[in-house]
């Protein structure tokens, strides 16, 4: 089972920002939306690019490179050119420090 990885302070993730975190050697893209925390991997799945660079479309984020669109919720693909979903990862607040984890490997 993988272990929680401390991410950040709760109060250095404001509203509206993201972060990117290595966890278990993968890129993980962490969000605060309206104080609601949602975490994917960094790829996108057309094309294996990092998508934390891309725009945030109310609770989807579009890729920068050929405009795939995914669900920062639920990984799903909400606009082509992707198919597939991006994984996405359980968040957790902890006396004051954001967490995440990947579970895929338990």
């Amino acid at each position: 089972m993988s272990d929680w990885i401390n991410v950040t302070a709760l109060d250095q993730l404001a509203e509206g920002e993201r972060i990117v975190v290595d966890v278990d050697d993968v890129n993980v893209l962490i969000f605060n939306i309206k104080g609601e925390f949602f975490a994917i991997e960094d790829v996108c799945t057309h094309d294996g690019s990092e998508i934390a660079s891309g725009c945030l479309k109310g609770e989807d984020i579009e890729c920068p490179r050929h405009g795939a669109r995914f669900n920062i919720r639920t990984g799903e693909v909400t606009a082509p050119p992707a198919y597939e979903p991006i994984d996405t990862f359980p968040v957790q607040v902890i006396n004051g420090v954001i967490q995440v984890r990947d579970p895929r490997w338990d």
